[in-house]
């Protein structure tokens, strides 16, 4: 079918920033609709996102180059987009602009097959079976995602993969309520910051990772079997990173909170031009943990490529806003595959009620979801959609969990 209109209108995000949602319509009245997240800080090297009235503006620009195109070209729409951004950053039209406009497309398309959104992108993708992803759980926020004194950015826990997701999500609710108790108990505050963990004043990153512990056990699990933990530092907005490693260097420290921990998941340990460091600290510990990049990529093909020269990580996270089209996410997972990159696809600190990555997670088979703690609709919308998509894909027969 083919499009026949493009709007963009202006809606809240889950911190009530206005932000871009776009909905695309086809003939036979079919509409696709995306928006778009925002980051608490933007990397260096993700896409430049304009101000709503410049973006709506630039929506409308796009429409007459797309209005009667197949909806489900999805690569010579996105080309189509890239060609007339013109810029690497797509500083001309905006990375949001392109973003929602793209995905938009691709719920159109998925709509008018009468496929679901995983599977759409499952066939554009080129990915063998779906995957229902283990999600990572942000149940303590620091960092930029909350008004606290915690350097690190996010303190997550990991149920073990390979467990249906009900029962994965369940482990995760249960260690929020002890969680819940522990800080309760302590005279912590519950609040809970912008990605839906709580945000309790502690007084070392090591504090944040002991009550995680105890909260697993609390829960009835055991830390390093049935659960382990992930850390995202976001070193690079951290001003002085000795400050929180000292008398450590960072690489030595890390491994000390691993081994001491059950950590499994580390990520943006370290600045993101800080190459060598990156590929000393992948040797050192990426044969024990997943040392994800995400300032360090962006979602980036060519920053990607580098890493993957100077062995620089190993997985990647996927945050499909940063760079601007379904089909340069698509190329980027692709690239990360094939040089055994493990791949986590990431929600963002500011969000919106759209449940896309998680159809994205599944469609592209990633190994990971991260979409916050287990409070707030915007971030437990994800995790229902992962249910929703593991009972359709039971009910095909062709299930496979991470």
């Amino acid at each position: 079918m083919k499009i026949q209109m493009i709007t963009g209108r202006s809606i809240l995000d889950s911190r009530a920033n206005w932000t871009l949602e776009v909905e695309v319509l086809c003939e036979g009245g079919v509409i696709g609709r995306a928006a778009v997240p925002s980051g608490a800080v933007a990397g260096a090297h993700e896409g430049k996102k304009l101000g709503i009235e410049t973006a709506i503006g630039n929506v409308q620009a796009i429409m007459p180059s797309l209005v009667g195109q197949d909806v489900t070209g999805q690569q010579a729409i996105d080309q189509k987009m890239i060609e007339l951004d013109g810029t690497p950053e797509k500083s001309t039209l905006g990375a949001n602009v392109l973003y929602a406009i793209s995905m938009a497309v691709a719920d159109a398309a998925a709509k008018v097959q009468n496929i679901a959104l995983y599977h759409w992108i499952q066939q554009l993708s080129g990915t063998e079976k779906p995957t229902i992803p283990t999600p990572l759980f942000n149940l303590i926020n620091g960092g930029s995602h909350a008004n606290n004194n915690l350097p690190f950015q996010e303190f997550c826990i990991v149920p073990k993969p390979g467990l249906p997701i009900a029962e994965q999500i369940g482990i995760g609710r249960a260690v929020m309520e002890s969680l819940k108790e522990l800080l309760h108990a302590r005279g912590l505050g519950t609040a809970v910051g912008d990605e839906g963990g709580y945000a309790p004043w502690l007084h070392r990153n090591e504090e944040a990772l002991d009550l995680l512990l105890e909260a697993i056990k609390q829960a009835g699990h055991q830390p390093g079997v049935d659960v382990t933990l992930a850390i995202d530092v976001a070193a690079s907005n951290i001003p002085d990173l000795h400050a929180s490693t000292y008398p450590l260097e960072p690489a030595t420290y890390y491994q000390q909170l691993i081994q001491k921990y059950s950590i499994s998941i580390l990520e943006d340990p370290l600045d993101q031009e800080d190459w060598a460091g990156w590929t000393a600290l992948t040797a050192q510990l990426g044969g024990s943990v997943a040392v994800i990049g995400d300032d360090l990529f962006n979602t980036n093909a060519t920053r990607l490529q580098r890493g993957i020269a100077e062995k620089a990580a190993n997985a990647i996270l996927i945050k499909p806003d940063d760079v601007g089209t379904l089909t340069e996410v698509l190329q980027t997972v692709q690239l990360a595959k094939q040089s055994n990159y493990g791949i986590v696809v990431s929600h963002r600190a500011g969000e919106t009620e759209s449940t896309m990555i998680a159809d994205l997670a599944v469609g592209i088979g990633a190994s990971y979801m991260k979409a916050g703690g287990l409070s707030r609709s915007e971030r437990t919308a994800k995790y229902n959609q992962l249910l929703r998509l593991d009972a359709l894909l039971t009910e095909t027969g062709i299930k496979n969990w991470s």
